[in-house]
């Protein structure tokens, strides 16, 4: 495996509860109660945010701060291409995941030629767009900007003409456009949708493995299968949500909690599986708010045993 690099990448204006942006904070004192040096190990970037704008009044109401959720894409696409071209592996410790986006844009910037595929272990689906969105929150969006989709036959909000010009700049972030093909996308995890969003996954056929599935049929059985859509692809970027975790089982520590869930040893397994394709180039872990911590810190907790489970 090459050399980790880890980007701290803080933001989460993408959210609609604030506190994720300590998640990675929360992250390292659950290594340090581990009696565990990680992160003493690996060499970091700290990555510029705009969270200071949490302060400022909201006057968009159909996509949150998406002027400044583009600006922090942009920064986490730089440093994910940057980490890349210096033959490293990065791990990104993202707040909320709306800059996701920004991680894949940064993988297709650093291989252009090269085919990328998606495995997206949440809860969620991600493919909401500032016309289709009942909340507004742009973490809810990154997937549909990557698949460049507006989602207009569902569209729910009128949309002002700034939304839409920001709106279209995430559409081409990448230095491909779209920067992802929906067949090349995998779920795991995925349960807690809106309509809007399952129009989008039934029309572009986008594979989830939910919970239960994986349980019935195998594990290794689903990673298999996955492995094989996914034959053609050249690259594999995986995101962890942590909320893809059973917030009854783990903890409540996360924006948008959600029951029947993983449990740590099951996303490691995941990880593993698609680490020995030898196509895994970036890993991203995110939404730890440690705010919202009904056991202390144990939502951070668990995403280290995954951190150390498949990188320790």
């Amino acid at each position: 495996m090459k050399p980790l690099f880890i980007l701290k990448n803080r933001s989460d204006i993408g959210a609609g509860t604030r506190g994720s942006d300590m998640g990675i904070d929360a992250l390292e004192i659950a290594a340090i109660n581990a009696k565990n040096d990680f992160f003493n190990k690996h060499p970091f970037e700290d990555i510029k945010t705009h969270n200071e704008t949490v302060y400022d009044k909201v006057k968009n109401t159909t996509a949150k701060r998406i002027n400044f959720v583009l600006e922090q894409c942009r920064r986490v696409k730089k440093a994910t291409q940057k980490a890349l071209e210096a033959d490293t592996f990065p791990l990104i410790l993202s707040g909320d995941h709306s800059s996701a986006l920004g991680s894949l844009a940064g993988i297709k910037a650093a291989y252009p030629e090269k085919t990328l595929g998606a495995i997206w272990i949440d809860a969620h689906a991600d493919l909401h767009t500032p016309l289709s969105t009942p909340s507004g929150n742009v973490h809810g969006m990154p997937l549909a900007a990557a698949l460049g989709h507006d989602n207009r036959a569902y569209q729910i909000n009128k949309v002002t003409e700034d939304t839409l010009a920001d709106w279209e700049q995430m559409k081409s972030l990448g230095t491909v456009t779209p920067v992802l093909q929906p067949e090349h996308l995998i779920y795991f995890g995925v349960r807690d949708t809106e309509i809007e969003e399952d129009a989008i996954r039934k029309e572009k056929k986008i594979r989830n493995y939910p919970v239960h599935e994986i349980r019935q049929r195998g594990l290794g059985y689903c990673v298999e299968e996955a492995l094989q859509q996914l034959e053609a692809v050249d690259l594999l970027y995986l995101t962890f949500d942590v909320d893809a975790l059973d917030c009854d089982l783990i903890s409540r520590g996360t924006g948008t909690p959600v029951s029947i869930g993983f449990d740590p040893r099951e996303i490691i397994q995941l990880i593993q599986g698609f680490q020995a394709s030898g196509k895994l180039t970036a890993l991203e872990i995110c939404e730890i708010n440690p705010l919202l911590d009904e056991k202390g810190n144990r939502m951070a907790e668990a995403a280290f045993e995954v951190v150390h489970g498949v990188l320790g």
